[in-house]
């Protein structure tokens, strides 16, 4: 699926790469100290898609792994798919 066939309203999510500031694991670093960053690189994950704009040709994503949102261009995003949200039993 491409991005420009999505359909507002409903949900879906991309596997994406980032160039980001990382953390001694290869995370995306977020409110570190200073001795725990390791530098820029490149980060992949699986995130949901939450807004895009097309004239711009950018996503907005949330890294299901870390919850941290990025902006992310069109041509580094992939493998969109339709969302099939699931209640966990309580």
């Amino acid at each position: 699926m491409h991005i420009k066939d999505i359909i507002p309203g409903q949900s879906y999510a991309c596997q994406f790469r980032v160039t980001a500031l990382l953390d001694q694991d290869g995370k995306p670093a977020d409110r570190l100290e200073v001795e725990d960053i390791k530098g820029l690189g490149l980060y992949e994950s699986v995130g949901v898609l939450m807004q895009r704009d097309l004239e711009k040709e950018l996503v907005r994503v949330k890294d299901q792994k870390t919850g941290i949102e990025f902006v992310v261009d069109f041509a580094n995003i992939w493998n969109i798919d339709i969302v099939e949200w699931v209640s966990s039993p309580n």
